[in-house]
């Protein structure tokens, strides 16, 4: 037995109330079972409970034993003065306030094919706890926690542009620029992307906007990039030439080279095009977060994404190799990723901050209308039979799978209550 079940139990009053009498032989009626605390403190606050004749407003502890109640040493901590009841699995001790007085304890009953449920999930092996009865779960309870789980996540990832916000001062347009830049290194290649746009400011690049040959200067000379002894064509060597004028210029100093990652990625992945792609976002568009603001349909924020590679990267993946020629223009499946994990976050946080609802539908609207990811994830999950069809619906398994299926949370997770409470009537 453990504490989170008898909280679960508790949680959605699964046990059993009729003739419910506390240790000290009063009957006890439960009125309102109170608000779950997930912080320090008693378990569930503001409950409601009939103990004899007297109505207690106050808190409620959860332990299997109730010997835990000093193990944890409450009976020292005026934070649990104001339990009103000690409701725990076994009964083995009386316990008592920081000043003497006895806590009325309860024993919890229920059926015990609820706990037999929960420990039959944590016994799977496989990912997904639930997955050989997943298909019993009401397609409206799915939904409905799915929608949550979205929000879930989108939240999740707003806590990185509130940390930006305040490093930046609210300024929305530099924020952008570096949540853009995260998003182009494509997970592997992620952090230095954003180590190398936050050592280029972005009022230094304002000033090179319509100079595609600067722009690129500096972010492949502050990636580290631009080696002298290995540069021998013509376009490299302009670079670095540049590099070296906007070096002096704005006191730059690059980031490492060998944060940069190439090994297991697909050559239109590599840094080198991803680099030579953002350079021609930001030459192309001004003010781009303002037009995300202003963008109604997906298909407006598209063209603003519509950018290419600089003509020297045709026949090249790295400066010094040449390849097949071949446009590096960055694909649909870039732009959706950058979609899912850049502008959605940054357009609800908006939204949220200045109160605008519309912005915040319009965010899940845009992930709603886009391709689903592909990945191990959402391809196990679709062969568990769960028809996945947009990146709405892929943002809220991921964050399924990654926030309660891989840590065992069947508890916290509206889809694992359906199936542990999913009790044969007798």
């Amino acid at each position: 037995m453990t504490e989170d079940f008898l909280q679960f139990i508790w949680k959605y009053g699964l046990f059993d109330c009729a003739g419910m009498v506390a240790d000290t032989g009063e009957e006890v009626q439960v009125i309102a079972l109170g608000e779950h605390n997930s912080d320090a403190g008693p378990d569930f606050l503001n409950a409601r409970i009939k103990i004899g004749p007297t109505v207690w407003a106050g808190n409620v502890e959860i332990h299997v034993r109730s010997s835990e109640w000093t193990a944890h040493r409450h009976h020292e901590d005026r934070a649990y003065d104001n339990v009103i009841l000690h409701a725990v699995y076994q009964n083995d001790q009386a316990v008592k306030r920081t000043n003497g007085e006895i806590i009325p304890g309860l024993e919890l009953h229920f059926n015990k094919a609820l706990y037999d449920n929960y420990r039959n999930l944590l016994c799977q092996k496989e990912g997904l706890p639930c997955h050989q009865k997943i298909e019993r779960v009401e397609p409206f309870l799915f939904d409905l926690w799915l929608n949550s789980l979205v929000v879930e996540r989108i939240q999740q990832k707003s806590r990185y542009v509130h940390s930006l916000l305040t490093h930046f001062k609210n300024n929305w347009e530099e924020v952008f620029y570096i949540s853009l830049a995260r998003s182009f290194g494509f997970g592997l290649n992620a952090a230095p992307f954003e180590m190398t746009a936050r050592s280029l400011s972005w009022l230094h690049l304002a000033r090179h906007r319509g100079n595609p040959l600067q722009l690129e200067a500096m972010f492949f000379g502050q990636a580290g990039f631009l080696e002298e002894s290995r540069l021998f064509s013509d376009y490299p060597t302009s670079l670095l030439k540049e590099y070296l004028h906007l070096r002096n210029l704005y006191g730059l100093r690059p980031v490492d080279k060998h944060l940069w990652k190439f090994l297991r990625l697909r050559p239109v992945n590599f840094p080198t095009i991803r680099l030579s792609q953002f350079a021609a976002l930001l030459n192309k568009s001004e003010g781009l977060f303002s037009r995300v603001l202003e963008c109604t349909e997906i298909r407006d924020l598209h063209q603003y994404f519509d950018v290419q590679a600089s003509s020297f990267w045709d026949t090249h993946y790295t400066f010094d190799t040449a390849s097949p020629q071949a446009v590096k223009r960055l694909g649909n499946e870039a732009f959706y990723s950058v979609i899912i994990n850049t502008v959605v976050p940054l357009l609800f946080h908006y939204g949220k901050l200045y109160d605008r609802e519309y912005l915040k539908e319009k965010a899940l609207n845009w992930l709603d209308s886009i391709p689903p990811e592909k990945n191990r994830i959402i391809r196990r999950w679709e062969n568990h039979g769960r028809k996945i069809p947009t990146a709405f619906y892929s943002q809220g398994i991921l964050q399924l799978v990654n926030t309660y299926c891989n840590r065992k949370r069947c508890l916290a997770c509206s889809i694992g209550a359906s199936i542990i409470t999913a009790v044969p009537v007798s």
